[in-house]
């Protein structure tokens, strides 16, 4: 059984529209690289049409995924969520505590993680780090570089 993840409302209709994408415009263009293999000729001798159809295979498997990841989904209710303490889509600024630095990162599910929009996963270390920290409270994390000290500054949805 996969596993729940949770999501805001621009994360679920973006792995929306990507399945609709693949069940619709994507299944077309494989189906008519398949039919244009086939047009040229022996199918036992057609890396082309070999090619194609596991085009295909993998397409579907990807559908079967997102489809999957859809049904597993849950819609999280920005406006009820608790700011006393760090839980999953929660937008916490840090200070790590040795050099200073103010950082603020939203706590996201995998596939919605991107760092440059300042998104972090839930699943990562700095993430499980923060989990129930309160506004104040410090914590260390193990990254990949080492031990860091944080400090919780703020904590907002």
């Amino acid at each position: 059984m996969a596993e729940v993840a949770y999501y805001t409302k621009e994360g679920l209709e973006k792995l929306k529209q990507e399945l609709h994408q693949l069940k619709t415009s994507g299944r077309s263009n494989i189906s008519k690289a398949i039919a244009e293999a086939r047009d040229k000729g022996d199918l036992s001798e057609n890396a082309e049409y070999d090619a194609a159809k596991e085009a295909q295979g993998l397409h579907e498997a990807k559908i079967a995924k997102l489809g999957e990841m859809l049904a597993n989904a849950r819609l999280l209710d920005e406006s009820k969520l608790d700011t006393s303490k760090v839980l999953a889509l929660s937008i916490v600024k840090i200070k790590n505590v040795k050099n200073g630095a103010v950082m603020s990162y939203q706590l996201v599910s995998e596939n919605e993680a991107d760092l440059k929009q300042g998104k972090i996963s839930v699943s990562s270390p700095i993430a499980k780090g923060l989990f129930g920290k309160k506004v104040g409270e410090t914590t260390e994390i193990t990254v990949p570089a080492g031990k860091m000290e944080f400090e919780i500054l703020e904590i907002s949805r």
